[in-house]
């Protein structure tokens, strides 16, 4: 349950707690005691004998429960996550059975709607190719119907939809995107990355209420799962009002690190250059989000050399090397970070080389982020170590993609493949998140994963590669620390320690000690953001 915060007016101090935090170096750290400051600010880790003020405005009894730092997601898309549990989603289906019969469903008791939105499939899952507008006219044909892919980077589109967009066999794939074509050369109601475009410009905006609600869903799911901080990669202009209104009336409660859909939002925010942080360190827009291809479920993603189950594919390049350039230097010469989107071997190289060539003239602290960087060339591994590049990475995706991506690549191309061990001691810093919501938010699963390399189910036995997993604590740093890092925000948040914002969760486990099976069904029981608790489990009654 969300709660309604009140700013603190003096000393208070949340007490008698099993705190567990990792200091500077990555140390575990151990404390019984929170004192926070009147503007929401760790003042000091008290340990069990240490002296309590004897004048607190408010002391809270936490009857011996584990209190650790707020998890930070390190790349998010938050008003996706709200969208898609606000619309039809599809992420729980198994078959194309299922995703069917939840269409028909979903159109049935909302047939006010002009068209269906949703999303969360994935064709691997359901153990097939790429799906049909045929097969989604059998559940619903009399609206428009348009489904994202789990991974956002596919639509699939009724007949309805692609009469209502004008797309016909004549219609033109543009640069960066792919038509998937029937084989009489008409368009089988699936589009890939930039052509997606053709279906989404025709689809009804949201309305600004309707925004409103998807972000306070969104809110509410981050914070029960004890994320207090995160990236949104890809804020567009609408979203960035949406955050504004909610600050605007004291209903932010997460801390959002905003990277901008592209050079041109960011420039209107911003002017000319990244907004201060706003609402006591909860808002700031510091990047801008690029893309350098799409993603490998859909055989988006730019590789080096043919896809193994589809010999006559390498993916997408989203941008020529001079357009990649130009982008990236319009934006670093106004100060703001870059996040690039490279999921191929072949997009990660146009980066690092991008990379290059561009950081001689920007020498300050400019942290360059790779997001995802899955699929890496091991020649191009020890690159990222030049300029202290960011590799920002999802671990759910190894354990949810494994299978997938020995198809994709063959046995003899996975030396690069979600190489975080490798990645880490290349550049120092690793940010881990979940790519919510193509994955589930919760960062216990992600942490679990990292030094696992194995899913729920504990396959494959002995973890997937796992001379590339990383331990423990490197993986906690990754969803804190270093994920704060990576949004130039680690001087503010992202660990508990003198000065920085009291931002923590209460879960019902040492997460530092229990089993990878027990870690992932850590539960949050309470999150608190700048000393004020936001979000209370008993109330709400489970994630």
């Amino acid at each position: 349950m969300l709660l309604a915060a009140a700013p603190a007016h003096a000393d208070a101090l949340v007490d008698n707690v099993d705190g567990v935090a990792l200091d500077a170096r990555g140390n575990v750290v151990r404390f019984a005691g929170v004192l926070i400051s009147p503007d929401g600010k760790v003042v000091k880790l008290l340990k069990k004998g240490d002296k309590r003020p004897d004048k607190l405005d408010w002391r809270s009894d936490m009857k011996g429960r584990v209190l650790i730092p707020g998890m930070i997601d390190a790349h998010g898309h938050v008003m996706e996550l709200g969208f898609r549990a606000l619309q039809l989603d599809l992420s729980k289906t198994r078959s194309l059975a299922e995703a069917q019969a939840a269409v028909a469903h979903y159109a049935s008791a909302n047939g006010n709607r002009p068209w269906i939105v949703g999303g969360g499939w994935n064709q691997e899952v359901w153990g097939q190719g790429f799906p049909t507008a045929a097969d989604l006219d059998t559940a619903y044909r009399d609206k428009p119907v348009v489904l994202a892919r789990a991974d956002g980077h596919a639509l699939w589109a009724n007949s309805a939809a692609m009469k209502a967009a004008g797309i016909t066999a004549k219609t033109a794939a543009p640069a960066g995107g792919r038509i998937e074509k029937l084989p009489n050369g008409q368009p089988s109601g699936v589009f890939v990355d930039a052509a997606m475009a053709l279906i989404e410009s025709h689809v009804p905006k949201p309305s600004p209420r309707e925004r409103n609600a998807a972000f306070l869903k969104a809110q509410e799911t981050l914070l029960a799962n004890g994320v207090t901080g995160t990236a949104d990669m890809g804020t567009t202009l609408d979203d960035w009002l949406t955050f504004r209104r909610m600050g605007d009336i004291g209903q932010l409660r997460v801390r959002i690190m905003s990277y901008s859909a592209g050079v041109d939002v960011a420039l209107q925010v911003g002017g000319n250059g990244p907004t201060p942080w706003l609402y006591d360190d909860k808002l700031r827009m510091g990047g801008v989000k690029l893309y350098a291809d799409g993603a490998l479920g859909s055989r988006g993603a730019w590789l080096k050399r043919p896809y193994a189950d589809a010999p006559k594919e390498t993916g997408l390049g989203f941008l020529a090397d001079d357009q990649l350039l130009n982008l990236m230097s319009r934006s670093a010469m106004d100060g703001f970070q870059l996040a690039i989107h490279a999921i191929g071997d072949r997009a990660n190289a146009q980066v690092l080389d991008a990379i290059d060539e561009i950081a001689s003239s920007y020498k300050d602290d400019r942290r360059w982020r790779i997001e995802h960087a899955q699929i890496v060339d091991p020649a191009d591994l020890p690159r990222f170590s030049r300029h202290g590049i960011i590799p920002s990475m999802q671990p759910v995706h190894q354990t949810s993609d494994r299978t997938m991506v020995e198809a994709r690549l063959g046995p003899d191309r996975l030396g690069g493949a979600y190489a975080w061990a490798t990645l880490l001691k290349e550049g120092g810093h690793l940010a881990f998140g979940s790519d919510y919501p193509v994955e589930s938010p919760n960062p216990f699963v992600g942490w679990a994963a990292a030094f696992t390399r194995q899913d729920p189910q504990g396959q494959p036995p002995g973890g997937w590669q796992p001379q590339e997993a990383v331990t423990r604590l490197q993986a906690w740093r990754a969803f804190t620390t270093d994920a704060a890092y990576a949004g130039f925000a680690d001087k503010r948040f992202g660990t508990l320690a003198p000065g920085m914002r009291a931002d923590f969760v209460i879960v019902d486990r040492d997460p530092s000690e229990a089993t990878p099976e027990a870690l992932r069904e850590t539960r949050v029981l309470e999150t608190w953001v700048g000393g004020e608790k936001v979000w209370n489990g008993a109330s709400s009654g489970s994630r």
